[in-house]
């Protein structure tokens, strides 16, 4: 590491980022956002949440040559690459970014005009198309000195990092994790749990630091706390009224896939969970006449959150429950860092998408239970094709078994070629009429 980008990065840390959260603050007190009579009052700590983010994305501009670096997929074991101090960047977060400033289209566009095919993921698209232009909404990306990824959420992530592994020349890793048909077997537990024991070395010399069990176990602790946290801030929304909508967690989200391990992830999610409590006890909703109580499946639509919040409050409409938010929490009580590796490889590879579709029936159907929920939106993603995979068949056996209206939005989560506004609002109006005709 440099002793220059490493003093930079600092002064940057206790300089840079404190003046540039005043500059921003500034500017949002000039221009307030105009409240909406169908939204209740907007969470106190999102402007916390804007300063994290915007601190995490604005140092990492500095961070290469003060601390080694590393892109990760949402869906791989972090806590690992925390022991070696990594600043971790991650693709899928960006991308989301990205989609909900509007910038997907042409981020894509990028990628495709270097041969990649429209029919690859968007988040793939957007990234290759920033690594290629070094366009982004947040200034800079930094240069990473290692790609980690996990097939437990896609198989693309591995062919999608495989080409920036080539266009950058650096070092590859893969988190390989069986998919479950049915349960998970114990050789497919050690087999996991051994790849990450064989990782270590390897990191070890790309950081130039030693690994500390120690160090593994207490990141381990505060990933844990921070994803049970996490849960508890998603279950608040089984109260009636629901003190945030999923639109929220959507956004609230970010700390728990970018910054796990990280104390000021643990930390955020306290304050987020105090705030809700007390709007719990005082009665505050999300919205302001919550009537029916909805829940998603899939990634977001991430640039048309803004305009669906609308669109469902003015209805009396509020998700209060989503199958891509609850990823981050379901299989957390799997970690122990009593014994990290085993139960970091149950914790992985137990996660939604790397699980069967029963499974995915199952909790679709609890939740749909435990949340009261009136009805589903069925997110049909064109980019995420595991994801997508046997909606139609999960939309009616849900419908047939709960008795629950259920629609399909068929769109993706970044690219707004691929969605139609007219296709959309004649299938919503439908669903809206169903639900509102029920008793």
């Amino acid at each position: 590491m440099s002793l220059y980008q490493t003093a930079k990065y600092h002064f940057m840390k206790d300089v840079g980022a404190p003046a540039l959260l005043k500059l921003q603050e500034k500017r949002k007190k000039r221009h307030p956002g105009k409240p909406n009579p169908h939204l209740g009052p907007p969470l106190k700590c999102s402007g916390r949440l804007r300063e994290i983010m915007t601190r995490h994305y604005y140092l990492s501009r500095f961070a290469q040559g003060a601390r080694p670096v590393a892109w990760v997929t949402s869906g791989a074991p972090v806590e690992l690459l925390r022991v070696f101090d990594f600043y971790t960047v991650y693709p899928e977060n960006h991308g989301a970014l990205c989609g909900a400033r509007k910038m997907g289209p042409a981020l894509c566009s990028e990628a495709e005009n270097r041969g990649y095919h429209p029919d690859l993921c968007s988040y793939a698209r957007i990234d290759l198309g920033t690594a290629f232009s070094g366009k982004t909404p947040t200034g800079k990306l930094p240069r990473p000195d290692l790609l980690f990824c996990s097939n437990n959420i896609c198989q693309t992530v591995l062919y999608w990092f495989k080409a920036l592994a080539h266009y950058w020349d650096i070092p590859l890793i893969l988190f390989d994790t069986p998919y479950n048909f049915k349960d998970i077997r114990e050789h497919d537990i050690q087999y996991m749990a051994r790849q990450l024991e064989e990782i270590i070395p390897e990191l070890e010399r790309i950081s130039g630091r030693k690994f500390s069990e120690n160090r593994f176990q207490e990141i381990a602790i505060i990933a844990r706390d921070s994803a049970t946290l996490w849960g508890q801030v998603l279950a608040t929304m089984k109260n009636r009224p629901a003190p945030m909508s999923i639109f929220d967690a959507f956004v609230h989200l970010a700390p728990i896939v970018s910054l796990r391990g990280l104390p000021v992830a643990l930390e955020y999610y306290k304050i987020l969970l105090d705030e809700l409590h007390d709007r719990v006890h005082k009665g505050i909703g999300a919205i302001t006449n919550e009537k029916k109580r909805l829940m998603w499946d899939n990634i977001a639509i991430w640039f048309k959150i803004r305009d669906w919040s609308l669109l469902f409050a003015e209805r009396g409409f509020n998700f209060v429950a989503a199958t891509y938010t609850n990823a981050w929490a379901e299989t957390i009580q799997y970690l122990d860092p009593q014994s990290p590796f085993e139960s970091m490889a149950k914790t992985y590879g137990l996660v939604i998408l790397n699980n069967n579709l029963n499974h995915r029936l199952e909790l679709m159907a609890q939740m749909i239970k435990e949340y009261q929920v009136d009805g589903l939106v069925v997110h049909s993603d064109r980019s995420c094709k595991p994801y997508s995979v046997g909606q139609y068949d999960l939309k009616r056996l849900l419908s047939e078994r709960l008795g629950i209206n259920a629609v399909v939005i068929e769109a993706d989560m970044t690219d707004s070629r691929a969605y139609s506004e007219e296709q959309a609002r004649t299938r919503l109006e439908a669903f809206f009429e169903a639900l509102e005709n029920e008793a």
